[in-house]
């Protein structure tokens, strides 16, 4: 009797957990972000890269629109999209915060010496906290974002000619 009792107990343990693992199958592991886009952004405060000072959500208000580049130097692709973000700045149209991901502050001010500095705002998150309250999980990253701080597109990877062309539709709108 003992013995039957406990032979159904470890079949039933072995079912459970084949049951558990074939559904665990068809959940999705992969972390989407792009539904972010019609949210409105959560207060934050991040320290600006080149004297400290605190910003937070209420410097996004003062634009139409503002785009956050998330980027780091060590990071390949966030060269490969730089000449696009030059091109941005360029047109005069858009307030562009960059938020220095996980660097090192040399590092990072080599890069901007380097290449330029597209931004309007330098800001650093040298942990990654502040990042993910945007839902970034690498970079680059950017995030169009109107006066009202909702997400009106968010951009995975490097910016592309087609981003730069989606983007300044949606600014002239």
């Amino acid at each position: 009797m003992k013995f039957n009792f406990f032979r159904i107990i470890f079949t039933s343990v072995i079912l459970l957990i084949i049951l558990i693992f074939f559904l665990s199958l068809n959940i999705s592991n992969q972390y989407d972000t792009s539904r972010l886009a019609g949210n409105k952004i959560s207060s934050f405060e991040i320290k600006e890269f080149f004297n400290d000072k605190l910003v937070t959500e209420k410097e996004l208000t003062k634009n139409d629109y503002n785009l956050i580049n998330f980027w780091s130097s060590w990071c390949a692709p966030c060269r490969e999209e730089h000449n696009i973000l030059l091109d941005l700045k360029n047109t005069n149209k858009i307030e562009m915060f960059g938020v220095n991901y996980k660097d090192k502050k040399i590092n990072a001010k080599k890069f901007l010496a380097e290449l330029g500095n597209p931004y309007d705002v330098t800001l650093e998150d040298r942990d990654g906290k502040q990042s993910i309250n945007f839902g970034i999980y690498g970079v680059p990253e950017s995030i169009l974002i109107d006066k009202n701080l909702i997400i009106v597109k968010k951009f995975i990877g490097p910016l592309k000619t087609d981003d730069y062309t989606k983007i300044l539709e949606i600014i002239k709108k």
